[in-house]
């Protein structure tokens, strides 16, 4: 069964790169585009993966990530930024929200599928 992932993300480009490296290794990519979205879309559909922007309007990624993991059925997603940002602070707080990985942008599509597989266990 193909992996199912939810990229949140403000950027229609990011989107857009995200979804074609992912898509092009094998995986659902299910697209948000804020965080509210993105909270909604994996409240209402089961998935394997997040790939989550941090700054984005309406709910950032922390809050995000913050919300999901107050569901039982959320505990264990995991979840990778994928951002701009690179303070060790922000870091430190989304792994105690939950995040699984970070990866910085701009980024290399085949690093992202790289981790992906490896968070995925495929």
């Amino acid at each position: 069964m193909t992996a199912r992932i939810l990229t949140v993300d403000d950027s229609a480009s990011v989107r857009m790169t995200t979804k074609i490296a992912l898509t092009n290794a094998g995986y659902n990519v299910t697209e948000a585009v804020d965080g509210a979205d993105g909270l909604s879309k994996a409240k209402s559909d089961s998935f394997d993966l997040v790939v989550t922007d941090l700054n984005m309007p309406n709910m950032n990624g922390l809050e995000m990530i913050e919300e999901l993991r107050k569901s039982p059925a959320h505990t264990g997603l995991p979840i990778i930024f994928l951002t701009t940002e690179s303070d060790g602070g922000l870091k430190t707080r989304a792994k105690a929200a939950g995040a699984t990985g970070w990866m910085t942008k701009p980024f290399d599509p085949e690093q992202l599928v790289k981790i992906v597989r490896k968070v995925l266990g495929k």
